[in-house]
């Protein structure tokens, strides 16, 4: 299935808040689930126990409403990993006033070096082209301490085909088209780890595939 870069509606800066709103609820729910919080989960899991730590401060990138890596923290809670989250998104719209927040660019953020234990995204690499995610995993490096987390789709026509028939699951219009467009533009696990390894951040690099079509990649510093 080739990649086919088609722009999302939920990019853009002249949606409707009513509409970003509701689009943004569908994305809660479908990263509850079907696998977008887990995913998460188990990356910064992976990290605690190589670290051999418990408390890690973390930057969501393209972070929306934030909820994958809250929601990740709180079932971790149970484990003793707390998170200090703070989200970060280009378009003020989609930032949940409640949360630690800031507008940003994702690359070229607004942090000195070693800002942050952990830089993480969800459902935000397959918006960057390759050069695009190359840039922003530099970007990521510089400001983590630890490692960064990207979550992910998996470009597949089976996923395609799951995404078309979970439209009577999501409430807005915008999510149907965007669902579609993601999942044609989405990366394959080894093309995302040829772009990440071609660049200065790339210190080691691990990828594992998770439920229903999702990747996690941890990008370690050195």
């Amino acid at each position: 299935m080739q990649r086919i870069n088609t722009p999302e509606i939920l990019d853009s800066n002249s949606c409707p808040r009513d509409e970003v709103d509701t689009s943004l609820q569908d994305l809660c729910r479908i990263n509850r689930w079907f696998g977008g919080v887990a995913t998460t989960r188990s990356l910064i899991e992976r990290v605690a126990t190589a670290a051999g730590e418990k408390h890690f401060s973390l930057l969501e990138v393209a972070a929306g409403y934030g909820e994958v890596p809250r929601e990740a923290g709180k079932q971790l809670l149970r484990k003793g990993i707390k998170l200090d989250i703070t989200d970060l998104d280009r378009v003020p719209t989609h930032l949940q006033p409640s949360h630690r927040s800031l507008v940003g660019d994702a690359l070229a953020l607004p942090f000195r070096d070693n800002s942050f234990d952990i830089v993480s995204c969800s459902l935000f690499a397959h918006h960057l082209e390759p050069a695009q995610l190359a840039r922003y995993g530099e970007e990521a490096c510089r400001v983590a301490r630890r490692a960064i987390l990207i979550n992910d789709l998996i470009r597949h026509p089976l996923h395609l085909a799951l995404v078309y028939a979970g439209f009577p699951l999501m409430r807005s219009h915008i999510s149907r088209v965007d669902g579609v467009a993601s999942v044609r533009r989405a990366y394959e696990p080894g093309e995302i780890r040829e772009i990440l390894c071609s660049s200065a951040c790339c210190q080691k690099i691990e990828i594992s595939t998770h439920y229903l079509f999702r990747m996690g990649v941890i990008v370690w510093k050195a």
